[in-house]
């Protein structure tokens, strides 16, 4: 139902844009986030962009370097991510929630539909 693409190996310093395309589902009614997953860690949030409009909201460690947007017409969503760092590398996950909480759209509990993830290598 989700359809993560985009990853892919690119040294730091560089940028790649990841796509969430939805097949079933209209996102812009849905609040849609990114979450990573690295290595032997857990799943971290990323940033979210709200169904309702359209704000957005970033971890602190990806803000000024990514963001996230929705292209309705497209029903997809995207995460630009510039300057990336070796601790960037991780699987990337696109969820989709009908919530629209502020205070729980960085839990991964709160989503309801989730992509497959597309992996993510930034060398050093």
């Amino acid at each position: 139902q989700l359809q993560a693409s985009g990853g892919g190996l690119v040294q730091a310093g560089g940028s790649l844009r990841l796509s969430c395309a939805a097949s079933t589902r209209t996102l812009s009614r849905y609040t849609t986030g990114w979450f990573r997953q690295a290595p032997g860690k857990g799943r971290e949030f990323v940033a979210t962009i709200r169904k309702n409009g359209g704000s957005t909201s970033y971890a602190e460690s990806v803000k000024g370097r990514f963001a996230i947007s929705r292209d309705n017409a497209r029903n997809t969503v995207y995460l630009r991510m510039n300057s990336l760092r070796p601790e960037d590398t991780a699987v990337y996950y696109c969820a989709a929630s009908q919530r629209d909480i502020i205070t729980t759209m960085k839990n991964p509990a709160t989503y309801d539909y989730w992509g497959q993830g597309t992996l993510v290598t930034v060398s050093s």
